[in-house]
């Protein structure tokens, strides 16, 4: 969901180059390293932040890690970056770019974990490649993760999430986690779960939320 134009956003995000890299270009590789305390930590990245909720919360949850926001509006870069100084998460980074650019921006091998979060389903079919778990987009983040690579996903979309489903077993994940209605479930994955802004919405409307935790095959096999 694309959000109104918010002027002071705008303006916060450029008055803070140190917290927030804007239309990186996908030719370089970006310097993670000189943006972190401590680059050595783990790395985990959300695709598509939306207004950060998650991200935020896990980045004051655990301090002991790095994580990065990847978000596309500038609106929304500019209210997790709000957040971001007002809880001063200085582990935390965020970049307002386009995910297709995913393996553009980081190393090979150079994080641990990617969420997915209530990700745009694309539902017609000739929109397919767009779909943020399309063959192309987890070729990615195979590239970007560690051997063995975490990725987390979930949306309230059946489709969606059928669709993705097929998507890791054809690309040769393991999955690890499954639900069709998280929230129902008593089991140790919703003991942690942090709620987005959208899950929040929709689980309060006893909405089913469905979820899936996979990991890519090693590289080398």
């Amino acid at each position: 969901m694309r959000l109104r134009n918010k002027p002071w956003a705008v303006k916060l995000v450029n008055e803070h180059p140190e917290s927030v890299i804007q239309d990186p270009n996908p030719e370089v590789k970006i310097d993670w390293e000189s943006r972190f305390e401590d680059f050595s930590r783990p790395l985990e990245i959300e695709v598509g932040s939306g207004k950060g909720k998650f991200i935020t919360t896990l980045a004051e949850r655990y301090p002991e890690k790095n994580f990065i926001a990847l978000e596309l509006q500038t609106t929304a870069a500019g209210i997790i970056l709000r957040t971001k100084l007002e809880k001063n998460l200085t582990n935390l980074q965020i970049m307002r770019a386009d995910a297709a650019d995913i393996d553009s921006f980081f190393a090979e091998n150079s994080a641990d974990k990617i969420y997915l979060n209530f990700s745009d389903p694309w539902p017609k079919s000739r929109h397919e490649k767009r779909r943020l778990t399309y063959k192309s987009f987890l070729a990615k983040y195979q590239y970007v993760l560690k051997d063995i690579g975490h990725l987390e996903f979930k949306t309230d979309n059946s489709g969606l999430f059928a669709y993705s489903l097929q998507s890791l077993n054809n690309y040769g994940m393991n999955f690890d986690f499954v639900s069709v209605d998280l929230h129902h479930e008593a089991n140790e994955i919703l003991d942690h779960n942090i709620e987005t802004e959208y899950e929040h919405k929709f689980a309060s409307k006893d909405n089913p939320i469905y979820a899936l935790h996979a990991t890519f095959k090693t590289k080398n096999l």
